[in-house]
């Protein structure tokens, strides 16, 4: 599976954002996708998973809310939907995926990861 993020970039607080990861190279209809986040020197952390096949969805508390992920199962492409930015939410943002159906949190559950989108928000 390969997954290819997008969308970063340097935004006000206030702010909203929409970050994309395309995927390609599996069955994604047995999968659950997530996105991370780590900001420096801070461990990754779960911001939120949905759960391709009836797009189930879970949020960290820091997150909801604020956020909504989706997926559009025609383009194999999930979202993370950023509104009320906060400088809090400054990290480099990341979409993982793994087989099976289940909302976790670790980042040590899931298989592949995309290479990263910065979101960078000033005060």
């Amino acid at each position: 599976v390969q997954l290819q993020a997008s969308g970063g970039g340097l935004v006000q607080a206030g702010d909203s954002l929409r970050l994309s990861c395309a995927a390609s190279g599996g069955t994604f209809i047995t999968y659950t996708m997530a996105w991370f986040r780590q900001a420096p020197g801070k461990e990754r952390e779960f911001v939120a998973a949905i759960i391709w096949i009836d797009s189930t969805t879970v949020y960290a508390g820091s997150v909801k809310g604020r956020s909504t992920i989706s997926r559009d199962s025609a383009k194999n492409t999930m979202y993370l939907q950023m509104n009320s930015l906060k400088p809090e939410d400054t990290a480099v943002y990341y979409c993982a995926a793994r087989s099976g159906w289940g909302e976790r949190r670790q980042p040590s559950e899931y298989d592949d990861w995309g290479q990263g989108t910065l979101v960078t928000v000033s005060s």
